[in-house]
């Protein structure tokens, strides 16, 4: 297995592990939607991904993601990197992709002397809250996080 930075041509690859990502947080399958949003963050340099590769070269497959998104910090007047997305198809799971995929982008925030990366992720996903405290991330216990949704699905 092996990490690469997704291009535009990489659109393809990602968008069904995007659509699988977006089922298990109960959203409705849309793989055309899908491939149109991530080709246009890929296009428009809005975003990071990270794409997990496994096999030979010739015949790979994409086995797992993670989609950074770029902030800043007022309070360090930095760059931070907001880790949105991580997703591994099942039957690569417990097989250190996820790991690599989160160390890549910690190797981001190194390179790019971002302040650091933040996270979430629902309350009841357990394994991957293990995995993020295994990595030294910290859970937020000083600060209230406020959501104001102003469209409709």
């Amino acid at each position: 297995m092996h990490i690469i930075r997704a291009k535009p041509e990489h659109t393809d690859l990602v968008a069904p592990l995007f659509d699988a990502y977006r089922q298990f947080y109960k959203q409705k399958s849309d793989v055309a939607g899908g491939r149109a949003f991530i080709g246009e963050r890929l296009k428009k340099d809005q975003s990071v991904i990270f794409l997990a590769l496994d096999g030979e070269s010739n015949s790979q497959q994409a086995v797992g993601f993670t989609q950074l998104y770029p902030s800043f910090s007022s309070s360090s007047m930095r760059r931070l990197w907001i880790l949105n997305d991580l997703f591994v198809v099942p039957s690569a799971r417990k097989q250190g992709v996820a790991e690599a995929l989160m160390e890549r982008a910690r190797r981001l925030a190194l390179e790019t002397k971002a302040d650091g990366l933040t996270l979430e992720t629902a309350t009841d996903n357990h394994t991957a809250q293990r995995l993020y405290e295994k990595l030294g991330y910290k859970k937020d216990v000083v600060y209230f996080r406020y959501n104001l949704v102003v469209s409709g699905p």
